[in-house]
């Protein structure tokens, strides 16, 4: 493998603070030096970024794939192809798959493909419980030995107090947080949009937005009851935001995550029935997305996850209560989060924070750093380079980006993973 020189780069590192002009250099698909003026060593490749930022690659806690099972919506091939458009250098999948990934085999498959698409480090959850049916605790031990990175039941909420008490309790024996998705079942049952006027005026059948505050309180209970770890996934209210501070500040192993839509949007953006903004969780008031702008910027939030769930034309073509909930969010990751930064609601350093760092340290991964000697998982961006969301142009299978239309500024150049070039635009 060739040395690859990255040169006029603004380097930014929110691990260590860095942010400065400079060259990075790889060799043997490690970083092998960054810094002002590098020479070029004979026969290197010269990349010349004309003052473009490098950044770690981002780190993706949360996506939904559709293989296995349903691979007609994305392929872990197309989702790799999606993430590498994005920056994503690192990708977390889901367990509630088709089959579940509660056999040591299934995650065992899952590794392997990702490894044979060159491109990301495709890491998968364990079922937290049998074919994520939120009724009996999968093989714990034996999902980790095959390479799970934690256990979750994906996209449906652990509904059941003393599964949740014993999914803490064994997953703290081994060292590893159970993900919860934060709603609580019975009140979110048939429910399309946020509960309120505009559900009611559109006819939908409405979700309460207590119903995530309900959860969060009871798993914070049992964290505290059983001393296990519990990570809330897409986090979208105030008031859940305030109980998980509150626990933080008790010195709970309480942490969270937000996705874009949850910062970027509200609940005006299902507009006259448009299905591309059902989400799970759904879009929420303008107050919950601005108190998750807040939790953002003082540190609440522990990362910033894409939430990727893939559907084709047929799960969105439909009523907008019979349509499937979720929405493509891998090659948009970056370029919403950059919107925050250039509406000045948080600092380009702490943006990334919660791309790289943050999300690689909540599961102890030595990846979402600039330093020497460690893999080149890197993303090339331009800061104010413009574009345009268009669902039918995104990379990868999944085209139901919420984001349709939605003008950006800051766009991936460049993705290299483990020093070699994967995306380049």
């Amino acid at each position: 493998m060739r040395d690859v020189l990255i040169a006029g780069a603004r380097l930014l590192d929110p691990a260590t603070g860095l942010d400065a002009p400079g060259d990075l250099l790889i060799r043997n698909g490690l970083i092998l030096d960054h810094g002002p003026n590098l020479s070029r060593p004979e026969g290197a490749e010269v990349v010349a970024a004309e003052g473009a930022c490098l950044a770690p690659g981002l780190v993706d806690l949360r996506a939904a794939i559709g293989e296995p099972g349903a691979e007609h919506r994305e392929t872990i091939a197309s989702a790799a192809a999606a993430a590498a458009a994005g920056g994503i250098t690192t990708l977390c999948a889901l367990p509630d798959t088709d089959p579940a990934l509660d056999d040591p085999a299934l995650v065992q498959f899952v590794l392997r493909r990702g490894e044979a698409t060159g491109s990301i480090t495709l890491l998968p959850y364990g079922a937290a419980t049998k074919r994520c049916e939120g009724r009996e605790i999968a093989e714990y031990g034996l999902l980790l030995e095959a390479g799970a990175i934690g256990f979750t039941d994906g996209r449906r909420a652990i509904g059941h107090a003393r599964v949740m008490r014993l999914a803490l309790s064994y997953a703290r024996a081994f060292g590893r947080m159970v993900v919860q998705h934060p709603e609580e079942p019975s009140l979110a049952a048939g429910g399309a949009a946020t509960e309120g006027e505009l559900a009611t005026r559109l006819g939908l059948p409405g979700i309460p937005a207590a119903a995530e505050a309900m959860l969060v309180q009871r798993d914070i209970t049992l964290a505290r009851l059983t001393g296990g770890h519990v990570h809330f996934a897409h986090v979208s209210t105030g008031a859940a935001l305030d109980l998980i501070r509150a626990a933080k500040a008790e010195g709970l192993a309480v942490t969270c995550d937000t996705a874009p839509p949850y910062f970027d949007l509200n609940e005006t953006a299902i507009g006259d029935w448009r299905t591309y903004a059902k989400l799970s969780p759904p879009l929420r008031p303008e107050a919950d997305r601005l108190a998750v702008v807040a939790a953002l910027r003082d540190g609440t939030v522990d990362a910033i996850v894409s939430d990727h769930q893939p559907h084709d034309a047929d799960d969105k073509r439909l009523p907008f209560a019979q349509a499937e909930a979720g929405g493509a969010g891998l090659a948009t990751l970056l370029g919403v989060t950059l919107a925050r930064v250039h509406g000045a609601d948080l600092p380009l350093l702490g943006a990334l924070d919660l791309l790289t760092a943050r999300p690689a340290a909540l599961l102890g991964l030595p990846v979402g750093r600039l330093t020497k000697g460690a893999a080149a998982d890197l993303v090339l961006f331009d800061l104010e380079r413009g574009w345009q969301v268009k669902a039918g142009s995104l990379p990868g299978k999944a085209q139901n980006s919420p984001f349709d239309g939605r003008a950006l500024e800051g766009r991936v150049t460049g993705t290299w993973k483990a020093g070699r070039r994967v995306f380049a635009a």
